[in-house]
C-alpha cells in the first residue's frame, strides 16, 4: 500500500469534511437571519415610519374677497407634561389670507381615508394657509389629521360629531390639570372655554390648554373669533405651533415638531402612524 498516497486520500477527505461543515454553518446563519427578518423589520423601515409620507397637497379654493387676513401673534408651547424649551415664534406675514381647501378635493379625500369631511377641510385649509405663510416649513394636511386623530378621533370622542360649524357636539373637555395625572395648570380663562374656574383643561378637537390659546389662538374661518372649540380655529393655531419648533420635511426635524406638540415619544409614533395611514389611502 502506497503510505504517501493513503495520507493524501485522507487529507483530501478532511479537506472535504471541513468545507462541507463550513457550507452547513452558514446555510444555518442564513435561516437564522432569515427567520429574524421575518419578526423584525429592519432598521431603515422603522426609522422611515417617524415621519408620514408625502399626502398630496390639498387643491386651493378661490379665496372670498370677504376673507380677511388673520393676524393673530404666534409665541408660546403646548403641553401638559413638564415644558421643554419653547420652540421660536413664527413670524407670520399679516398680509397672509386664509386659504380654502377645495370641496371636491376634501369630499374625495374624506371618503377615501375616513375622515369626516368637516374635519379634513379644516385640516387642509389650515395646511394649505401655513403653506403661504411658512413655505419652508413642510407641513402637510396629513400630519394635522393625524394629530387629530389621537386627540379627539376629528371631534367625534365618545360618540360626538363635528356640526357644520365646525363645533364638536357635544364640547370636548380634557380632565382637570390639578397635578393628579398631570401638570398642575391654575386656571387661566376664568372658565371661558373649559368651563372650570378652578383648573385649566384641554379644549376642543385639538386639545389646546386655555393658557397656551392665549399665546397661540388663531382665527382660521375668517369670523373675527379664535376659538379652541371651534376646528378651523385649532387647527391652524396646531400648524403654526408645529411649524414654530422648525422645519418638518426631515424625519427628525418631523419628530421634533410633534414632540413639542405632546412630549411623548408614543405619542409621535402614533401620530406618525395615522399620518402614514392617511396618506397612503389618499395616494391609492
Amino acid at each position: 500500500m502506497d503510505l504517501d498516497a493513503g495520507r493524501g486520500r485522507s487529507w483530501s477527505s478532511l479537506f472535504a469534511a471541513v468545507i462541507a461543515a463550513l457550507f452547513v454553518g452558514i446555510a444555518a446563519v442564513l435561516v437564522v437571519s432569515a427567520q429574524i427578518s421575518g419578526q423584525e423589520r429592519p432598521l431603515e423601515d422603522r426609522v422611515s415610519a417617524y415621519a408620514p409620507a408625502a399626502a398630496a397637497d390639498p387643491v386651493a379654493a378661490a379665496i372670498p374677497a370677504t376673507v380677511t387676513p388673520d393676524t393673530t401673534a404666534v409665541t408660546g408651547t403646548e403641553s401638559t407634561d413638564t415644558p421643554v424649551a419653547d420652540p421660536a415664534p413664527a413670524d407670520v406675514p399679516s398680509t397672509v389670507q386664509l386659504v380654502t381647501a377645495d370641496a371636491t378635493w376634501s369630499a374625495r379625500t374624506a371618503a377615501v381615508t375616513g375622515i369626516p369631511e368637516r374635519a379634513l377641510r379644516a385640516y387642509a385649509s389650515a395646511a394649505l394657509t401655513v403653506k403661504a405663510e411658512q413655505p419652508s416649513c413642510g407641513l402637510g394636511w396629513n400630519t394635522l389629521a393625524g394629530i387629530g386623530a389621537i386627540e379627539s378621533a376629528h371631534g367625534t370622542h365618545s360618540g360626538g360629531h363635528l356640526d357644520d360649524a365646525g363645533y364638536p357636539q357635544p364640547a370636548i373637555r380634557g380632565i382637570p390639570l390639578d397635578g393628579t395625572a398631570s401638570a398642575a395648570i391654575a386656571d387661566s380663562d376664568g372658565g371661558k372655554w373649559d368651563g372650570d374656574a378652578t383648573w385649566d383643561r384641554a379644549v376642543g378637537p385639538l386639545q389646546f390648554i386655555p393658557a397656551t390659546w392665549q399665546r397661540w389662538g388663531a382665527d382660521g374661518n375668517g369670523d373675527g373669533v379664535a376659538d379652541p372649540n371651534q376646528i378651523d380655529d385649532a387647527a391652524l393655531a396646531a400648524g403654526r405651533y408645529l411649524c414654530a419648533a422648525g422645519e418638518m420635511t426631515s424625519a427628525s426635524g418631523w419628530r421634533r415638531a410633534i414632540f413639542s406638540y405632546n412630549h411623548l415619544d408614543s405619542y409621535v409614533d402614533d401620530v406618525a402612524a395615522m399620518a402614514n395611514t392617511y396618506a397612503a389611502r389618499a395616494a391609492g
